[in-house]
């Protein structure tokens, strides 16, 4: 066996151990969800929208909304390879990228998605941080495809919380989870230079939603 196929080998166990784990787990939380109607009434009129959630609580809003054929952007190092297998192992499919590096490509795939009726969901403080702050990747994507942004807020009164950048959060078993999503918003800038001029307006969007999470 050579390095190379010795390193696809344990990925693909990371990735099977990382999605039997995920999927126990997670079928043992009880949800707590506000302003649900926010999505459910973009859908009705067959309208796609970006959803936006913070790198660090994106584990129970994903599972959420598996099987709903949500477009999640992900980007390309190799930590984000094994979270784009598990992602797609729960049936979420992935545009591979970042929006602050090599973010044509990765804006690209977004806007196509949505063109195409598809839902997205992007961390606007991924993939490195600094966690809780609103880059504009995603005002860029709003304005080239006029969709609009629901934010949602994630509340895990009893999780685990990784060391990493994003404190990630993992509730914990049995767990109860709350999940805020804000009304849609929209980017109202003529250009996508002038839409990253809007982030403090989404930053507080964010900030909001999780206030009603934790609320």
């Amino acid at each position: 066996m050579t390095p190379g196929q010795g390193d696809e080998q344990r990925v693909r166990w990371i990735v099977r151990l990382g999605a039997l784990v995920i999927r126990a787990l997670a079928s043992t939380w009880r949800y707590r969800v506000v302003n649900a109607e926010a999505v459910a009434s973009q859908r009705a009129q067959g309208k796609p929208i970006i959803l936006a959630l913070w790198h660090g609580q994106m584990l129970v809003p994903l599972w959420h909304h598996r099987d709903q054929d949500i477009g999640i952007l992900i980007s390309e190092h190799r930590d984000g390879e094994i979270i784009a297998q598990i992602a797609e192992s729960l049936r979420l499919h992935t545009v591979r990228g970042s929006t602050s590096r090599g973010g044509g490509r990765a804006l690209i795939g977004l806007v196509r998605a949505l063109s195409e009726g598809h839902d997205v969901a992007i961390t606007p403080d991924g993939p490195r941080g600094p966690a809780g702050s609103f880059a504009p990747g995603a005002l860029v994507a709003a304005q080239r495809s006029g969709a609009p942004i629901i934010a949602i807020g994630v509340h895990a009164p009893r999780a685990w919380r990784l060391q990493s950048w994003d404190r990630f959060v993992i509730p914990k078993p049995f767990s109860r989870v709350h999940i805020a999503y804000s009304d849609p918003a929209y980017v109202e800038a003529a250009t996508p230079r002038e839409a990253a001029g809007e982030a403090p307006r989404f930053q507080q969007l964010m900030n909001d939603a999780v206030a009603r999470a934790e609320g």
